[in-house]
């Protein structure tokens, strides 16, 4: 399948998804990469619209927190300025279909497990929040994988670190949300590079081209999920359904191969 003519399916199926993404602080390239496959689009061209897709997302996110002086420069920096070239470098590497369904699969299965790690968001608001652990001094050293995974099968690594953080109680909820979006947005930035670098402008904006239907679905869906986490739906609800659709798609994927 090529991206000629969108079906309206699939549309709404990414708005959905960046509706749910956006609403945990995240960007969905894992989901958008997997529909895609699902739809019968040629693999080597799944990190470029999903990644695409991801930056839309988190952009907007990423400056809010910027502008609310959320995010943590001195950590989010370091952490990401050792995953951008390796998100760099799994754009470039080239990968058969079989092995980037099983990893995109694989994906998905733990993005789902790692979204229904409980948070801190009662503790902090509780003024409750215990000092890091012993560990949280040792998350930088996760970030150059989790940057190589982002740029190979077209996702930000976002919603792997976060888990991650929590669990080393590295700062509060909102500083690893605020981090958490920056460093999707930057490996999504060289992941796509990668991918350009790979197979080249033309692909990149046969594409995207093709594809602005769905860059418009996730542009709405993501704003309007933004809006949501705060107004109507509680978090846990929200992480909870968004786990079930990507946990759902990850099994039919590795269940394809």
């Amino acid at each position: 399948m090529m991206l000629g003519a969108v079906p309206v399916l699939l549309a709404a199926a990414f708005f959905v998804t960046a509706l749910l993404y956006a609403a945990v602080g995240f960007g969905g390239g894992s989901t958008y990469a997997a529909l895609l496959a699902i739809s019968g689009l040629d693999y080597r061209l799944l990190p470029l619209v999903a990644l695409a897709c991801n930056i839309i997302v988190v952009a907007g996110g990423s400056v809010r927190f910027a502008r609310a002086k959320i995010t943590p420069w001195r950590g989010a920096i370091v952490m990401t300025a050792l995953a951008a070239p390796a998100a760099l470098q799994g754009g470039l590497t080239p990968i058969d279909r079989e092995t980037f369904m099983l990893l995109l699969g694989i994906s998905l299965v733990l993005t789902g497990i790692t979204m229904l790690i409980p948070l801190r968001e009662k503790a902090a608001e509780a003024g409750e929040l215990t000092s890091p652990t012993r560990f949280a001094k040792a998350m930088p050293f996760i970030a150059a994988p989790l940057g190589y995974l982002a740029g190979l099968v077209g996702i930000g690594g976002g919603i792997f670190l976060a888990p991650l953080l929590h669990l080393t109680r590295w700062k509060d909820p909102r500083a690893i949300a605020a981090t958490a979006s920056f460093f999707i947005l930057i490996n999504s930035l060289f992941g796509l590079i990668g991918q350009l670098l790979k197979q080249g402008p033309a692909a990149f904006g046969g594409a995207v081209g093709a594809a602005l239907p769905l860059l418009l679905a996730v542009a709405i869906g993501g704003q309007i999920g933004s809006l949501m986490a705060v107004k109507f739906l509680p978090g846990r609800v929200i992480r909870w359904l968004t786990a079930a659709l990507v946990m759902v798609v990850g099994v039919r994927l590795l269940v394809g191969l």
